[in-house]
């Protein structure tokens, strides 16, 4: 659409017809209502209404875009936006900013608040922001909280907001006492141990199966035709434009590189480190007296004791000299030799005595080490800077009607061409498509276009944007019986077998409950009877398929019963021979830790029941459009 606005507007008489056009829809948006996008129209600004408190979509998109950041940084790759909605990211954190939001209102009702005084006390109390010293550092203060994404106004009002919530949650849920019963309960079911004996049958338990006859297979086939249809398939060409992509392109010089390298050298270089001890006295006089009494032979650590201090009092650490708050203790401590002491230095918290335990020296990479290194790291970052002029150039060749495949090979872009793929992303031999921008559901937009569309780029996580052209679509489908036919005859083929072992082990268990004993049933019908001890619910013994678990806990002792194996074919039967409750200790550890995994558990309960309470007096209300637009679900 944008592109064809341009097209009419590149004349005079383009820009006169374009004009009038858009003044009439402007006047049409007046007349309809359009305008309450200027008084702040619900399903545009705000994404949910908590009481008298708006949540807005903007903010709710940054926490969102926070919190996946923070899971990709856990798990080690990008959450991609489907990926997100899928595990239900979207309305956990919907659900807590509601939660919050809920909270604060009664505070508000309930006219909560806490002093200035009280707050400048929390936060300096806290130990995020202490210096080496064990003191409040303002200037540590600012730069984590910058850190985090805060002004120092937005920070405390946040601050002041938990510390409320805290004691409206901490006066609900109470210190929650949990039943010994239950405690007995839940010890019982993770420590109960079971002994069994049991037989194994897998698919060569089963015996050769022949290939279906044809008219058997057919008559399979149609039965469950729609298990084996084939999805709607693809043909896309994707231009990829990221800085890692670009950046190849790009020349850079050795004077460039060895410039950079100057330039950033402190990167490449690990600062000498001491491990240094500290003892502070009152006055000058004390100090020297001590200096004396160490020139004398007494010890820096037995003057420490004198004065009632432990090692881990004077242990500063092994630090960089820029991680010493005090210049001028640090410029006295690094100019000692290892095991030396300091004489007395008027520092900024007083006078010290300082200690030089072990020195680590300092190292540097040399450029030789890291050119190639640096050189494609300045090849990227000028790609970054290029972004919005490739993004241009590339939009003025599709502006002038040239497919993405010339445009890739004038200016030398990597196109990925995919001759077939499905909505999850596998060509039809069922193989991942490699080559897919990370971040960015390429593939939503790909299965919404129309062949040879108009079509805007999708911006790329990290920088850069993907244009995507769709020239074929292959409807999904019903498949022949000939095209798939081994897909079909192996399906089969596994059914059977898990018929004949589930036979088997229906007529092995009737024998074992007709009197004989395990071992001679099994022995009987050629299968090996096996034991294993010591079974517990959460960890199952190697041989004992972790689908039976459930099955052999739910078994009396001395009962024979049969559960599901390692496959959906295979069988396992089993009797168990013996049932071990440890005997119950409240004042173990393990004890302790199941009433304090309880006692969360009835406290979230709770919490739950109250939040479900205040969302029914102070009311809520969910924009779901607004919602899916924040997540991305929507392009709408």
């Amino acid at each position: 659409m944008l592109r064809g606005i341009h097209k009419a507007s590149a004349n005079w008489l383009g820009r006169v017809v374009m004009g009038v056009v858009l003044g009439l829809i402007a006047i049409s948006f007046a007349i309809w209502g359009i305008g309450d996008i200027f008084r702040g129209d619900f399903g545009r600004t705000t994404l949910a209404k908590v009481g008298r408190t708006d949540i807005r979509i903007d903010n709710f998109r940054q926490m969102y875009q926070d919190r996946l950041q923070e899971l990709a940084r856990r798990v080690g790759r990008p959450i991609l936006p489907d990926q997100a909605r899928a595990l239900g990211l979207d309305r956990q954190l919907l659900g807590q900013v509601v939660a919050d939001t809920l909270i604060d209102e009664r505070a508000r009702t309930l006219r909560l608040g806490m002093t200035d005084a009280e707050l400048a006390r929390r936060v300096t109390e806290d130990a995020s922001f202490k210096g080496l010293t064990g003191q409040f550092d303002p200037q540590r203060f600012a730069q984590t909280i910058r850190s985090r994404g805060y002004t120092e106004a937005r920070y405390l009002a946040e601050q002041r907001r938990n510390a409320l919530r805290v004691q409206i949650v901490g006066t609900v849920t109470g210190d929650v006492v949990v039943p010994q019963a239950a405690v007995d309960v839940f010890s019982r079911y993770q420590n109960e141990q079971r002994t069994i004996e049991y037989v194994l049958l897998d698919r060569g338990a089963a015996g050769d199966v022949a290939a279906p006859a044809p008219d058997v297979l057919a008559k399979y086939f149609e039965e469950r035709k729609v298990l084996f249809r084939s999805p709607e398939y693809r043909k896309v060409s994707l231009l990829l434009v990221t800085p890692v992509e670009v950046a190849p392109t790009i020349e850079v010089s050795d004077a460039d590189v060895q410039r950079a390298y100057e330039d950033r050298k402190a990167r490449y270089e690990t600062p000498e480190r001491r491990q240094i001890q500290q003892i502070t006295f009152p006055s000058m006089d004390e100090a020297r007296a001590a200096a004396e009494k160490i020139a004398k032979g007494t010890t820096f650590a037995a003057i420490a004791t004198e004065r009632g201090l432990t090692e881990a009092d004077i242990d500063l650490g092994t630090i960089a000299k820029t991680a010493m708050v005090d210049r001028v203790v640090a410029d006295a401590a690094f100019a000692l030799k290892a095991d030396e002491v300091s004489a007395p230095t008027e520092g900024r918290f007083g006078i010290t005595l300082v200690r030089v335990l072990k020195i680590e020296p300092g190292q540097s990479r040399l450029f030789a080490d890291v050119s190639v290194e640096l050189k494609n790291e300045l090849a990227t970052e000028r790609a970054r800077n290029q972004m919005s002029s490739v993004h241009d150039k590339v939009e003025d060749e599709r502006l002038s009607g040239v497919a993405l495949v010339e445009i890739a090979k004038k200016l030398n872009l990597k196109l990925l061409s995919i001759e077939a793929v499905d909505r999850s992303g596998r060509t039809p031999d069922g193989t991942a498509v490699s080559g897919l921008p990370q971040g960015t559901d390429v593939l939503a937009a790909v299965f919404r276009a129309d062949v040879h569309g108009d079509h805007d780029p999708l911006q790329v996580q990290g920088g850069g944007y993907v244009w995507y052209d769709v020239s074929e679509i292959k409807q999904a489908r019903d498949r022949p019986l000939e095209e798939i036919k081994d897909q079909v005859e192996a399906r089969w083929r596994d059914e059977e077998i898990a018929k004949r072992l589930q036979a088997k082990s229906a007529e092995l268990l009737e024998k074992v409950k007709a009197g004989a004993s395990l071992t001679d049933a099994a022995a009987a019908m050629k299968l090996k009877r096996e034991t294993a001890t010591d079974v517990k619910r959460s960890v199952p013994p190697a041989g004992v398929p972790a689908r039976a678990i459930d099955a052999i806990f739910r078994t009396p002792k001395g009962e024979v019963a049969a559960a599901e194996g390692a496959t959906v074919t295979d069988r396992v039967v089993f009797r168990v021979t013996d049932v071990v409750v440890p005997k119950f200790d409240p004042a173990s550890e393990e004890a302790k830790r199941i009433d304090e995994a309880l006692r969360r558990a009835i406290g979230d309960d709770i919490y739950a029941q109250y939040i479900a309470k205040l969302e029914s007096e102070i009311g809520v209300t969910i924009n779901d459009k607004a919602l899916a637009t924040a997540t991305g679900a929507s392009t709408n």
